[in-house]
């Protein structure tokens, strides 16, 4: 699965640590998700985008324009 999610933490300068610290979700799940070894369930697809503040089609590389659709 190809997704945003690595990028996007760069770009904020996070660790997965610090990820992990602000979301709650384990930095080895972070780590399976940015390397495509595991899908997010749509749970944690809505925290991650609401922490970036993108959408889930962004994060899940359906669309090149990380605006929320409001």
């Amino acid at each position: 699965m190809n997704n945003n999610l690595k990028l996007l933490r760069k770009k904020k300068g996070y660790t997965q640590i610090a990820v992990q610290m602000r979301t709650g979700i384990e930095q080895a799940l972070l780590s399976k998700f940015e390397n495509g070894e595991r899908i997010p369930p749509t749970e944690t697809l809505l925290k991650l985008a609401e922490f970036y503040n993108v959408s889930i089609d962004y994060i899940l590389c359906r669309t090149k324009n990380p605006e929320i659709n409001k």
